[in-house]
């Protein structure tokens, strides 16, 4: 069998796992397109092996060992990255990543759109509202005089 057929069919699945990692939202699907990443990777590493080996006189298989040590960290992440996600799904309610960016220790997940009101620009007033109120008088103050 020719080294090509390998090669291409890992490149088509790297390409797929990365436009995955790319375009999708969710955590999980995420992760699941960085395995597809790690397997083409491994896909190459025992392609390149065996073609070396039959040129080789002596064989060490290093591309099949490193190929199995690929899969163990593999594994690993998987098994980290799938509790990471779920304790964050317990505690925000979703596994959006784009929901997610704000992980900042003072986020409030009240408050949307970070102005210090839980419920937006229509929910209840806040102490801090008069604050920004009073200093939105004081520069318009400025400005006009």
């Amino acid at each position: 069998m020719h080294l090509a057929y390998p090669v291409v069919l890992s490149a088509l699945l790297f390409c797929t796992g990365l436009y995955g990692v790319l375009a999708r939202r969710n955590a999980i699907l995420v992760l699941m397109s960085v395995e597809l990443m790690l397997n083409a990777v491994n896909l190459n590493l025992v392609a390149f092996d065996v073609w070396l080996s039959r040129t080789a006189e002596e064989t060490l298989h290093s591309g099949q060992a490193l190929a199995l040590f690929t899969i163990a960290i593999a594994a690993a992440e998987i098994g980290i990255g799938l509790a990471i996600v779920l304790a964050v799904h317990r505690n925000r309610g979703t596994a959006d990543i784009d929901k997610l960016r704000d992980t900042a220790e003072g986020h409030d997940p009240e408050d949307p759109d970070g102005t210090g009101n839980p419920g937006g620009p229509g929910g209840p007033v806040s102490d801090s509202d008069d604050v920004l109120t009073t200093r939105a008088a004081v520069t318009k103050a400025e400005a006009t005089a």
